[in-house]
C-alpha cells in the first residue's frame, strides 16, 4: 500500500488537525517505519505543529531521513512548527533582548521571527507544487496558531493569508504563509487546517504518490487505525495510556460544562486546565477544551494531551475577538460526541466587562450559558493575603451578575500556614469551598509559559502531576452542569453588578 508517515516526536501536535485524514505511519525519533528507514518505506511525510523547535526532539538519525525524502523527490509537508524545522533557523526569543536561535534542516530558504497570530484565515495559492497543482489563484482556508509566524528569506512564495490581527493587535493584512523548495515536492505552511478543508490539496497529494481507488480506500483505512492508537496515548512517549474507557455516545446531548476562570493574568490557568485535562482523560473520558477570546494557544498543550483537534468552535467569541458565538458553539457541541467540555477564561474573569461591546469578558460568557466556575487566584504577585482578598472581591461581583463560583483554588502558593488562614477568609466571606492549595512549581526558566515559548512535554507532564496531586479531578467534575443559553447580560446590567 501507499505509506504517508506523520512525525511523532515530543512536543509534536499529531492530532491538531486531521491532515485529509492521510497519514497511515507514524516515525518516531529513530527515523524507523516497523524496522526500515522512513526513506525507503515512505511515499511521503506530514511534519505537525507543536513544540518540534523549542523541545529539539528531532535526532539526527531522523533529520538524515528526512533529508533523503528530499533528495529522492518524495513529498514533505511541514506545518507550523514543521516548517520552521525545514527552514534555516527560528528565533525563538520572542521576550529576549537578543535573538535565540535555534537551527532547521535548511531545506527551505527561509528563516523565522516572533510574530503572534491566532485567526481564522483564507490563504491564496501563489504558485503550483505537488500540493497545490491547479489551483493558482485559488483560496484554502484554516487557521494561524503560531509565536514565530514572521517568515523571511529566498523560497519560492506558496501561500498568502489574509490576517485581521498579530501580536495582539489589529493590523489587517496579507503575509506570507507558505513556501516551497525548487522542486516543489517539500512544503511548509502556517496554515493549519488547510487539508481539512480544502480537498483539492488531498487531491493533489493522492495524485503526486500515484494512488488508485484502492490505494486510497486502504489509505483511509489505515488512517483511521493509526489515530485511534495514538489517541490511546496520553502526551508523546510518556508511557501513560488511557487505562479504561469511560467514554460513551452522547449524541444530540449537550455534555456538562465547567469554567476556569480568574484574578488575573499569570494566575495559571492554562497550567491547571492542562492538569485537569490530561487527567480525565486518564480516566477515559473524551475532553473538549474552550478558550474565551481568539488566544486559541493557551489550549494546545490540553490538545497535546488529550490528542483532540483544533475545531472552529474551540475559541468562543468576545467582541470582536475570537472564532465563534456562544451561543453557536453550544448548537455545535450537541453535534459532537464529548463526555465533559472545559472553558479557559482569559486574564481576569472582568477584563472587558466594561467594554460596551457585549461580550467582552470571561464572566459574561458563562452567564451567558450558566457555566459554573471555578476561580484561580495567582499567589506569586501579591502574596496569598492579596490573592484570598482579590478572590473574595471577585465572588462578589460574580454573584451580582448571577454567575456561580463552584471553587476556589490558592496557585503558587509559598507558605501552607499562610494559606490555611487566606482559605478560611475566603469561606467565611463567600461560602465557597477551596477546592486546592496548589504550591509553586519550578519549570525551566524558558520553556512553560504557552504564550512566548513552550516545551509541550515537559509542562505537560508537571501540569498532570501537580493537579493529580493536589486536586481532586472527580470532585472538580462533579461541579460541571449542562449548559443553557440564556442571553447575554446587557450593558447595562454589567454596569448595577459594578455598583
Amino acid at each position: 500500500m501507499k505509506k504517508i508517515g506523520l512525525l511523532y516526536v515530543k512536543g509534536s501536535l499529531p492530532l491538531f488537525e486531521n491532515f485529509g485524514n492521510l497519514p497511515t505511519h507514524i516515525v518516531e525519533k529513530n527515523g524507523l517505519i516497523n524496522g526500515e528507514k522512513a526513506h525507503k518505506s515512505l511515499d511521503g511525510l506530514i511534519i505537525p505543529g507543536g513544540s518540534i523547535m523549542e523541545s529539539q526532539s528531532v535526532t539526527d538519525s531522523l533529520k538524515n531521513e528526512i533529508r533523503k525524502m528530499e533528495r529522492e523527490g518524495k513529498f514533505i509537508l511541514g506545518m507550523c512548527s514543521g516548517f520552521q524545522l525545514l527552514s534555516n533557523k527560528i528565533d525563538i526569543g520572542r521576550r529576549s533582548p537578543c535573538p535565540i536561535e535555534r537551527d532547521g534542516l535548511g531545506i527551505l530558504d527561509v528563516s523565522f521571527k516572533p510574530m503572534i497570530g491566532t485567526d481564522r484565515v483564507e490563504a491564496e495559492v501563489l504558485d503550483d507544487s505537488f500540493l497545490t497543482r491547479g489551483m493558482v489563484g485559488k483560496k484554502v482556508k484554516g487557521f494561524h496558531c503560531h509565536t514565530y509566524g514572521l517568515i523571511e528569506g529566498n523560497a519560492d512564495p506558496l501561500f498568502l493569508s489574509t490576517v485581521k490581527r498579530t501580536d495582539y493587535q489589529d493590523n489587517p493584512r496579507k503575509i506570507l504563509s507558505g513556501v516551497k523548495n525548487d522542486d516543489g515536492n517539500v512544503i511548509g505552511t502556517m496554515v493549519h487546517g488547510c487539508l481539512d478543508e480544502s480537498p483539492g490539496l488531498v487531491d493533489n497529494i493522492f495524485s503526486f504518490i500515484d494512488a488508485s481507488k484502492e490505494d486510497i480506500l486502504e489509505i483511509k483505512a489505515k488512517n483511521k487505525e493509526l489515530s485511534a492508537k495514538i489517541k490511546n496515548e496520553i502526551g508523546i512517549d510518556t508511557n501513560m495510556w488511557v487505562k479504561s474507557s469511560q467514554h460513551s455516545s452522547r449524541s444530540q446531548k449537550l455534555p456538562k460544562i465547567l469554567m476556569i476562570a480568574s484574578t488575573g493574568s499569570d494566575s495559571g490557568k492554562t497550567f491547571l486546565t492542562t492538569g485537569i485535562v490530561g487527567n480525565l482523560r486518564k480516566k477515559g473520558l473524551k475532553v473538549g477544551v474552550l478558550k474565551v477570546g481568539p488566544d486559541i494557544r493557551d489550549i494546545v498543550p490540553s490538545l497535546y494531551l488529550n490528542k483532540e483537534n483544533m475545531e472552529i468552535f474551540s475559541s468562543i467569541k468576545i467582541g470582536n475577538l475570537g472564532w465563534m458565538d456562544m451561543e453557536k458553539i453550544l448548537k455545535e457541541l450537541k453535534r459532537q460526541n464529548y463526555d465533559f467540555i472545559l472553558v479557559e477564561g482569559v486574564m481576569s474573569a472582568f477584563t472587558g466587562a466594561l467594554n460596551e461591546k457585549i461580550p467582552f469578558s470571561t464572566a459574561e460568557i458563562a452567564k451567558a450559558a450558566n457555566i459554573p466556575v471555578i476561580l484561580v487566584s495567582s499567589c506569586s504577585k501579591g502574596g496569598i493575603e492579596t490573592a484570598a482578598v482579590d478572590i473574595v472581591g471577585h465572588i462578589g461581583v460574580m454573584d451580582k451578575l448571577g454567575v456561580q463560583t463552584k471553587g476556589v483554588i490558592l496557585n503558587k502558593v509559598y507558605d501552607k500556614s499562610i494559606s490555611e488562614i487566606a482559605s478560611l477568609f475566603i469561606t467565611k466571606r463567600t461560602n465557597v469551598d477551596v477546592i486546592g492549595e496548589v504550591p509553586k512549581i519550578k519549570m525551566t526558566d524558558r520553556g512553560n509559559t504557552p504564550e512566548v515559548e513552550i516545551k509541550l512535554e515537559e509542562f505537560c507532564m508537571h501540569a498532570m502531576k501537580t493537579v493529580e496531586e493536589y486536586l481532586n479531578v472527580d470532585q472538580i467534575l462533579k461541579m460541571a452542569k449542562t449548559p443553557e443559553f440564556s442571553g447575554y447580560l446587557s450593558y447595562k446590567d454589567i454596569i448595577k453588578g459594578f455598583s
